[in-house]
């Protein structure tokens, strides 16, 4: 092993992309982006799916730019999670996987409910009912060409591996948000995919974070002009690497892993399973060296994307996100608040149906006053994302038994200081943010530890991102009512 090591870690969203350059060793833990490139759902006859050549493409060049600037140790691939692709008996992929925003899994956890009970789901893997969970988009897909035909079953980032190494198999971390791995026994339930006409055939071996998947095919390293570097499978849900990057320092911390998606939270040894958490939709997934990440899935930044997104295509001026956050800031507090989680807020906008429209659609509905200005919706989108993880934080902690005595919030949001100061006023705890980077760094840090590097745990690894990273201390603020804001939102059933 040389004394600092060098990695290609592939960090993939659902709206962008990105292959950095990795340095981890001793007092060193550094990145450097080799190339980014936008991602989307792309729609075709009514549905919506993943372009996943073009982005194994842009994988494989920013790989490519990684090998070319230095050296390359190794290589791990992150994304998010529940999507998957199908490939047959002789390894092809069998069609573009759906992208979890497709509609066709709306009314399917309710068709799963009448064969296998709630409580018999949550009891077997622990999550929240999301109707964009893999079990539940393999339900809508029964009786379709591709499943019947179906060999091998591989969740984005396991289907990436198998191009870059010839090797099939899933990690443990975004297995277990498949809603078919039991939580407690870390395998594959083939039972409850019987139970649900599923193959359960196609279901691959489970392999863990950290673990080395293969060298690169002859012919991709060839490509790529590198020798046989490995493959690691790193945590591949990028929440499980965000939160190994997560620089706290004493347990009782909670974390939000900001980006498009919250995914809000505690660590936890061992899943919780009670009635408790499962009618407050609480969710069990695998995080790295066999912890829980018990969580709730919040919208996210998605909803101010789309508003983004909506105002740029209308030529709506000062729109930028600097602006926003401006007339944010000095915008009325707790004016108005909504359902952040509510379903209309998870398709993509469109021409006739566009984001802010739909926020303020939700406004007028809950009896709330009505946003006027592009200031007033976002700051209506921060405020009811900061009472979201006030609520979910302080249910996983009373759920978990467990003090919460810090927030840490890693992703792209750490750098939207006006949500992380709102977070902290509505907790009444301080709020860490940073380091931004939080899934590319976690996906490093779980290779170089597989490449030999002396980071035996977790708490090693996050004491080399405290080494190496500034956060940001956000303090908590007294002067707003957040308790009345909660009622007003929990009065209008936040899911």
């Amino acid at each position: 092993m040389t004394a600092t090591l060098r990695v290609a870690a592939v960090d993939l969203g659902a709206t962008s992309g990105r292959v950095m350059a990795a340095r981890v060793g001793p007092g060193v833990l550094t990145l450097t982006e080799a190339h980014r490139f936008p991602n989307g759902g792309v729609p075709v006859g009514g549905s919506l799916f993943w372009d996943v050549l073009g982005i194994h493409r842009e994988v494989l060049a920013g790989i490519a730019e990684v090998a070319r600037t230095g050296d390359l140790h190794g290589i791990g691939v992150d994304s998010w999670a529940v999507d998957y692709g199908l490939l047959d008996r002789d390894g092809e992929l069998l069609g573009n996987p759906h992208s979890h925003r497709d509609p066709r899994t709306r009314d399917v956890p309710e068709l799963v409910a009448r064969t296998v009970d709630v409580r018999e789901q949550y009891a077997v893997n622990g999550l929240q009912q999301l109707p964009f969970t893999t079990v539940f988009q393999l339900v809508a897909a029964r009786g379709s060409a591709a499943l019947e035909s179906a060999h091998t079953l591989l969740l984005l980032p396991d289907l990436l591996d198998y191009w870059l190494t010839g090797q099939v198999g899933a990690e443990r971390t975004n297995a277990s948000t498949t809603g078919l791995l039991d939580v407690t026994t870390g395998e594959w339930s083939s039972d409850l995919a019987r139970r649900l006409g599923l193959p359960w055939s196609i279901l691959p071996a489970l392999r863990d974070a950290g673990s080395v998947v293969g060298p690169l095919r002859p012919e991709v390293a060839a490509d790529l002009g590198t020798d046989d570097v490995p493959v690691v499978a790193v945590g591949s849900h990028d929440t499980a690497s965000a939160v190994v990057a997560v620089p706290a320092s004493e347990p009782g911390f909670g974390y939000i892993s900001s980006g498009t998606w919250s995914l809000v939270g505690l660590e936890l040894d061992a899943p919780v399973l009670t009635d408790e958490a499962r009618e407050a939709d609480f969710t069990n997934e695998g995080g790295v060296d066999g912890t829980i990440r018990f969580l709730k899935n919040v919208m996210g930044l998605w909803v101010l994307s789309e508003c983004l997104r909506a105002w740029k295509d209308r030529g709506t001026p000062a729109t930028d996100l600097a602006s926003l956050l401006s007339g944010a800031s000095t915008a009325a507090p707790l004016r108005t608040v909504i359902d952040i989680n509510h379903p209309s807020l998870l398709g993509p906008g469109t021409a006739t149906d566009p984001m802010p429209e739909r926020v303020v659609a939700l406004a007028r509905a809950a009896g709330e006053p009505v946003p006027q200005t592009p200031g007033e919706i976002t700051r209506c989108v921060l405020d009811s994302l900061a009472l979201a993880y006030r609520r979910h934080l302080r249910t996983a902690a009373r759920l978990a038994g467990q003090d919460l005595d810090v927030v840490h919030v890693v992703g792209g949001g750490a750098h939207n200081h006006l949500l992380c100061q709102l977070t902290a006023d509505a907790l009444g705890v301080p709020v860490l943010a940073g380091p931004a980077e939080a899934a590319a760094l976690g996906n490093a840090l779980v290779q170089a530890r597989a490449l030999g590097a002396d980071l035996p745990d977790l708490s090693a690894m996050r004491a080399l991102v405290r080494e190496t990273h500034d956060v940001r201390r956000h303090d908590p603020r007294a002067g707003l009512d957040w308790d009345a804001a909660e009622r007003r939102v929990v009065g209008g059933c936040e899911t």
